[in-house]
C-alpha cells in the first residue's frame, strides 16, 4: 500500500468527504448536481468537469484506501 494513502487518517478523510460530498449545503450539493448531469449525458463543460472531481476526490481517496487495505489483507 502507497505510504501517503496508509498515513491519511481515517477521520479526516470522512470528514474531508462528507463536507466536499455535500458542499455547497443549499440549494442542491455539487456532486448531485454533476452526477445527475454526468448521467443525463450532459457534464460537458471543463468547470462541470473539473467540479465533479474535485468534489468526488474524497471518496476516490477513501475507495483506494479501502482496495489497498483489501489487497495488502489477501496477500498475508
Amino acid at each position: 500500500m502507497s505510504r501517503w494513502l496508509t498515513r491519511l487518517p481515517w477521520p479526516l478523510l470522512i470528514g474531508v468527504a462528507l463536507f466536499l460530498g455535500l458542499a455547497p449545503f443549499s440549494p442542491e450539493p455539487h456532486l448531485l448536481e454533476k452526477g445527475r448531469l454526468l448521467v443525463q449525458g450532459r457534464l460537458s463543460r471543463s468547470l462541470d468537469i473539473f467540479d465533479l472531481c474535485y468534489h468526488a476526490l474524497p471518496l476516490m481517496l477513501i475507495a483506494a484506501k479501502l482496495v489497498a487495505i483489501l489487497v495488502a489483507k489477501k496477500k498475508r
